[in-house]
């Protein structure tokens, strides 16, 4: 029986982009469906079950999606969701956003199995999609092996409490886990990265990875503390670099043959050399998205044809 090599689900939106120098670019995104894309320029299957509008933005997004070999399954939406982020010098962002988040239980979900189911951001965090997501990350779990990126929207979120709470759920579900350094200096204030990352690893995780933007990134997983530092490029932004980054461990996973849920004890075992490498090949893709504008990923001939970091 065929397998659905990644599943992705999560929101998928358009993207009005206000940069420092004044111009206001608009841009299919959002961190799932940034991941999917990525997946699917690097030759991975990925299906993205998301939601979209019948309006113009959601033709573009299902178009810009389709280009790069995604499938996308789409519940209806009253309208396709945007986030406006207005960009300062160094290129980071700040996010508006203008969604809704319903999906169903099963809708979406392929019936010829899963090798890995990959959520994040919004999706996993919004009212009242979260919780559909949550279900069927937990049925999937007999079969799949999951990934999840917390990529915390503030805007989105009033509560910390809650979403601290939410995403620790999550993180419990999965077997490998990406969060920035951004993302746990909001949901942890005054806390040590490297001692949350330990504290998710005890939770039922097999690998935590922290981005921590130009200084590259770590892991930890049972056999200690891998790090590999970034890469020296010309910043155009960062939109979509998280995304990036978490697509190429995903994908690192298929090809070392760690997919389906058969593969989770031998996850857990994975050993310190073999993590640098995922996480080498990641900030490798990472680096490459934020030399250009927007969420545009490499190809997966372009990632391999990339020099290494001086």
């Amino acid at each position: 029986m065929s397998r659905t090599h990644v599943l992705v689900i999560g929101e998928a939106l358009v993207d009005i982009v206000h940069r420092s120098d004044g111009r206001v670019d608009e841009a299919p995104g959002g961190s799932p469906a940034n991941v999917a894309l990525a997946l699917g320029r690097l030759g991975d299957s990925p299906r993205l079950l998301t939601q979209l509008g019948d309006d113009a933005h959601g033709r573009r997004v299902r178009e810009w999606l389709e280009e790069s070999n995604v499938e996308v399954v789409a519940a209806p939406a009253p309208r396709t969701a945007t986030a406006t982020a207005h960009l300062d010098a160094s290129g980071s962002a700040r996010y508006e956003f203008d969604i809704t988040w319903a999906l169903g239980r099963t809708a979406g979900v392929p019936a010829d199995g899963v090798s890995i189911a990959h959520t994040g951001s919004i999706a996993a965090l919004l009212a009242p999609g979260a919780d559909a997501v949550r279900s069927i990350l937990t049925a999937l779990r007999e079969s799949s092996l999951i990934t999840y990126d917390p990529n915390v929207r503030p805007a989105l979120l009033p509560d910390r409490d809650r979403a601290r709470r939410d995403v620790e759920s999550f993180v419990a579900l999965a077997d490998l886990v990406k969060a920035s350094d951004e993302d746990l200096a909001w949901l942890y204030p005054d806390s040590d990265p490297l001692e949350v990352a330990g504290a998710w690893l005890k939770t039922g995780p097999a690998v935590v990875v922290v981005t921590t933007g130009a200084d590259g990134a770590f892991a930890v997983s049972g056999h200690g503390v891998a790090h590999v530092r970034g890469h020296r490029v010309d910043v155009v932004d960062t939109v979509g670099a998280g995304d990036t980054f978490m697509s190429t461990l995903i994908h690192g996973l298929l090809q070392a043959g760690l997919s389906g849920a058969t593969a989770r004890e031998s996850l857990r075992s994975i050993d310190t050399e073999a993590v640098t490498s995922l996480l080498a090949l990641s900030a490798q893709a990472a680096a490459i998205t934020v030399s250009r504008p927007g969420a545009d990923p490499p190809r997966l001939a372009e990632l391999l044809a990339a020099p290494l970091p001086h």
